[in-house]
């Protein structure tokens, strides 16, 4: 049986606690870019699990964060 990428990134997370969850996005961010599709996995899961509204606050966050590195 082969693991396609997405599995095989929520089967490293999964039965991890939140403390756990934590230190691995933290340990993430800002590290080598191979980390990059693992959080990109973990951020679709968020997505897909979030409310509209939620989803209109990450969205705002990102497009002021971005307008800020412009300047």
């Amino acid at each position: 049986m082969e693991l396609d990428l997405r599995q095989a990134i929520v089967q490293r997370v999964q039965g991890k606690d939140i403390d756990d969850l934590t230190d691995i996005i933290e340990s993430s961010i800002g590290g080598e870019e191979m980390a990059l599709p693992g959080l990109g996995v973990l951020f679709e899961m968020i997505w897909n699990n979030s409310t509209p509204a939620a989803r209109k606050k990450m969205v705002e966050v990102l497009h002021k964060h971005l307008g800020k590195l412009q300047t």
